[in-house]
């Protein structure tokens, strides 16, 4: 989590865009992500450019040359585009150089015309409009030490919950640590390929890249694997154009060069994936509008339902390969909603896949954006069954509280989750009073398919032994007595 200091300036930058008129937060936190993305590429370049001196090697990075299609006021300004000298420029020349030359070059700075980058930025527009607030931001952005990677996520996600309300679609913004949990809990390797088919921000993207470097050092060192991690491994679809220009430079950001990312409706006709995807990483949107007529009709064949959350799934098993795997945050209707859709998804996936697990979270994750009590349900597309015991555990912390505060506090279970899932076997001998146990898939299919954890947990009651009545009542008139005896004292002193 980011500090109270790092939290102040930002509290002070967003103050500034919204006293100079800038009163939209989605364009504000854009018009901050053009800067960071900035910022962060001059960054990445200096990096790259002292390993080269070091190792004694060549290095051309994207400020080597000057791009031959500049116009000479361009290249007057070239020496002044890179942040460490673009920071320090007077108001309005900072102004120019930024309206006139460095973000029309971070528009081309996909590459290849039709790449996702420069595809959701050509109709970018920069909307600081006055240089002295240009440079007021501008130093603050400057005086936030962002050189690690974690401290830039959880800058971002700050900006981020900025926005205090779901979009008109039905998507909030899924906790970078229950991205994160998600992540772990499902180890991408380097050979998968991952797809979030309602991407937001590109979190679930940007957490499996990062997990990915942590955990195989030498990625990079292996030809197939490295290309496959920057152009086939990555895919995301999104329907508003805003969120994918900042997923792109999101995914940049975290080193990936050509993600994958579709301005395109999942749920749609259009949309053709089948068994193509070897990991599914997805917090779909539980509600808002829904084109039922545009809906794909091989969504409908499992679940003939225009509930949302229902035909992700649907598409979620479609666009599988076999083999595949999945972890989805879903609305908790989705495990016990009593609809012949709803039990139609569940039994699809329980009879004709893998169901794993079932992760109960509690109502407030989502707060202050939304209050809806949610689950991760985690299964593997087989095609032909496989679900013997499900694992289900019920999350009471994630870390914050579950207020609209979400303040830090101590319990969490996240840590737990991982662990234990890291080591079913460990599991087996679980008691249905404890936070985690396996049910067998005979005893779901009895209780009718349903996935809600209460349905199979059991509480624990202690027995409480009290005194007998005679001995409460003695007690009773015994205090009684006393509170009288105390009144006639008081009433005599005020006498006196």
């Amino acid at each position: 989590m980011i500090t109270g200091e790092i939290k102040n300036k930002i509290d002070n930058i967003w103050t500034t865009l919204w006293t100079e008129g800038n009163t939209n937060p989605l364009t504000n936190i854009e018009q901050l992500t053009y800067l960071l993305f900035i910022k962060g590429l001059d960054e990445g370049e200096l990096t790259k450019e002292n390993e080269a001196v070091f190792l004694g090697l060549d290095y051309k990075g994207i400020f080597s040359e000057i791009p031959a299609d500049f116009t000479d006021m361009q290249k007057r300004h070239w020496a002044m585009m890179r942040w460490t000298q673009f920071k320090n420029l007077p108001a309005q020349d900072m102004y120019e150089v930024m309206v006139n030359t460095i973000f029309p070059f971070i528009k081309t700075l996909g590459g290849k015309e039709e790449s996702a980058f420069s595809k959701y930025m050509k109709d970018a527009m920069f909307q600081i409009n006055k240089p002295a607030t240009l440079q007021k931001v501008v130093t603050a952005l400057d005086s936030i030490p962002m050189e690690d990677r974690d401290t830039q996520g959880d800058i971002y996600e700050y900006l981020l919950s900025k926005l205090q309300t779901s979009g008109t679609n039905g998507q909030f913004r899924t906790p970078r640590h229950i991205i994160n949990m998600i992540v772990e809990l499902m180890k991408p390797s380097p050979e998968d390929t991952i797809i979030d088919p309602a991407m937001g921000s590109a979190g679930f993207l940007v957490s499996a890249s990062e997990y990915l470097r942590k955990n195989y050092k030498d990625l990079f060192l292996v030809q197939g694997l490295n290309e496959h991690f920057h152009n086939d491994m990555f895919f995301g679809n999104d329907m508003d154009t805003t969120m994918l220009r900042i997923g792109a430079m999101n995914m940049m950001l975290h080193g990936v060069d050509a993600p994958n990312i579709d301005y395109r409706d999942s749920l749609s006709e259009g949309n053709k994936d089948a068994d193509k995807y070897t990991l599914v990483l997805a917090n779909p949107p539980f509600k808002g509008s829904l084109d039922y007529e545009a809906v794909s009709n091989d969504l409908l064949k499992v679940a003939k339902t225009k509930k949302t959350e229902l035909l992700f799934l649907s598409l979620i098993l479609r666009t599988l390969k076999a083999g595949g795997r999945a972890a989805v945050i879903v609305p908790d209707g989705v495990l016990f909603g009593s609809s012949n859709a709803h039990k139609a998804i569940r039994k699809e996936i329980i009879d004709n896949n893998k169901l794993e697990a079932i992760i109960s979270m509690p109502s407030g994750v989502f707060k202050p954006y939304a209050g809806v009590s949610t689950g991760i349900i985690i299964f593997t597309k087989t095609g032909t069954g496989g679900t013997d015991n499900v694992w289900f555990y019920d999350m009471k912390a994630d870390g914050y509280s579950l207020d609209d505060k979400r303040a830090p506090i101590e319990v969490n279970d996240t840590e737990d989750i991982i662990a234990r899932f890291g080591n079913l076997q460990g599991e087996v001998d679980r008691k249905r009073t404890e936070q985690s146990f396996f049910v067998s898939v005979n005893e779901i299919r009895e209780q009718g398919y349903d996935l809600s954890i209460n349905k199979y947990k059991e509480i624990e009651y202690e027995e409480v032994s009290y005194e007998s009545s005679t001995v409460i009542l003695t007690e009773i008139n015994k205090l009684e007595h006393e509170i009288q005896q105390g009144l006639k004292e008081l009433e005599m002193m005020l006498e006196g």
